[in-house]
């Protein structure tokens, strides 16, 4: 296990490495807590959100169930305050490509030359499948970008080698979150069928609206089933994507209304897999997920199979099918070479399997497990210690006395016009310092002060997402008229 050493420490007793995530969304959150927990086991985790218009609220924290230490929001200048005073071991950035280059240009600032700074982890939540070289390439100067696949890896290295760019900090591991127990056939036929859907694929109403009377017409068709329109989130919450088409506004709607077989549904994505016989997306990273479980999965093919979908990815997969094929009763299968690739090797192939879900082994009881000892949980999952090469890399940068500064791709020299505005828009000079008034100096302000700057925030976030649902879709109809 990587501990903090620091060479002006090694005579003293090794502590556990103390370890910051800043996140901009839900999902981030989950994937970077997740990841700091399988890097560095037994670690103390600082919680960072990156203020924004993705900000999750407490519900939709409680909902993923990572914890940490302590848990702020903070602006990127505050939180490159907070490193620099706090001294981490270990920094994971879950964030955007535009703010973990912002990120990675402040750290240059502070740490200009070899320093004991904080190793810096970054990577991606999930499917990769659209600007592969502009988000790599602003990920670019991160110490470990972690690749979620050997698929993933070998196009990652691909693209920083294309531009003559380091390829070394690539590193294949695994999403953190994959777990769960194997899948336990019910029988020929599915009884419970998930829908997960995304909030911004497809955008259009029509045909999101589309998808979700294709799924209410599935439960009418077959009434033995219990149909899940599984939400990402609850009204008046914003995830990474912009959600202009609820589902929850579309459902009211539907002729004739939802059958009593069909309804919406919350709550964390494993526990939800925890009783589905059939997952069903268009693209969702929950489709890795449940192929991971051996849940038969379909990813859509109505719409057609386009980049913009991002059903392209599952290409190979064997799991793309169309509405009309699940209600004649397909139950697709993940192609075994293709989900070894993609780092999903099915749960019914490894030693996980002996614990299968009908003999009680819920979500909750796989993520106490991780929790107690998440090298063993992921080794146990994945028939290998698949973090291994990732720890091993991490715990070889903190023995040395000091690191080099970062060094991002993208510089005044390379993307003189790109790079300030970037940096601008998290209130950062184009030397990576924070711009004036960005970072609050002297004394925290009163519980009075905080609670009004939260109540204002909220209001304007509220503003924000009354746009982008109501006025945005009603201005776009105006101008096809």
């Amino acid at each position: 296990m990587p501990v903090s050493n620091r060479s002006a420490q090694r005579s003293a007793p090794r502590s556990p490495l103390r370890v910051a995530v800043l996140a901009d969304s839900d999902t981030r959150w989950k994937w970077g807590a997740l990841t700091a927990r399988r890097l560095a086991p037994g670690h103390r985790l600082t919680g960072h959100l990156l203020r924004g218009r993705a900000t999750p609220t407490a519900r939709q924290l409680g909902e993923v169930g990572v914890r940490a230490d302590r848990l702020t929001e903070v602006t990127c200048a505050e939180f490159l305050a907070d490193i620099e005073r706090e001294r981490y071991d270990v920094v994971v950035l879950a964030l955007v490509g535009g703010a973990v280059q912002a990120v990675l240009h402040g750290v240059r600032a502070l740490w200009p030359d070899p320093a004991a700074r904080p190793v810096i982890v970054t990577g991606y939540v999930g499917v990769v499948y659209e600007k592969l070289a502009d988000g790599l390439l602003l990920r670019h100067g991160a110490d470990l970008v972690l690749a979620n696949s050997r698929h993933d890896a070998q196009r990652f290295r691909a693209v920083y080698e294309g531009v003559g760019a380091d390829a070394g900090c690539v590193t294949e591991t695994v999403l953190p979150f994959l777990g769960g127990a194997a899948y336990e056939p019910a029988g020929s036929r599915a009884t419970t069928v998930v829908f997960a859907v995304q909030p911004s694929v497809p955008e259009s109403r029509a045909d999101r609206a589309y998808l979700l009377e294709r799924a209410a017409g599935h439960a009418r068709l077959h009434p033995d089933r219990e149909v899940l329109v599984k939400l990402r989130s609850r009204p008046g919450e914003h995830t990474t994507h912009l959600e202009e088409q609820p589902y929850q506004r579309l459902a009211a709607k539907v002729p004739g209304g939802l059958p009593a077989n069909c309804r919406l549904a919350y709550g964390n994505m494993g526990e939800v897999l925890d009783g589905a016989d059939l997952l069903v997306t268009v693209s969702s990273t929950a489709a890795l997920e449940s192929l991971h479980r051996g849940i038969p999965t379909a990813v859509l093919t109505d719409l057609g199979i386009r980049e913009a979908l991002g059903n392209h990815h599952f290409l190979g997969s064997g799991c793309l099918a169309s509405w009309d094929q699940l209600d004649a009763g397909l139950l697709p299968q993940g192609d075994p070479e293709w989900l070894a690739a993609q780092g999903v090797a099915p749960l019914a192939t490894t030693p996980l399997a002996t614990t299968p879900r009908a003999a009680g082994a819920g979500a909750a009881d796989v993520a106490e497990a991780a929790a107690a000892d998440p090298a063993g949980a992921t080794a146990a999952a994945e028939g290998a210690d698949v973090f291994a090469a990732a720890r091993a890399r991490l715990a070889a940068l903190l023995e040395l006395p000091g690191l080099p500064p970062v060094a991002p791709y993208y510089t005044l020299t390379t993307a003189p016009r790109y790079l300030p505005g970037i940096l601008a828009r998290h209130h950062l000079a184009a030397d990576g310092t924070p711009l004036p008034g960005a970072a609050r100096e002297g004394a925290e302000p009163s519980r009075l002060r905080r609670r009004l700057r939260s109540h204002l925030r909220d209001a304007a976030r509220g503003l924000y997402r009354h746009g982008v649902q109501r006025v945005a879709p009603l201005i776009r109809r105006m101008g096809e008229l």
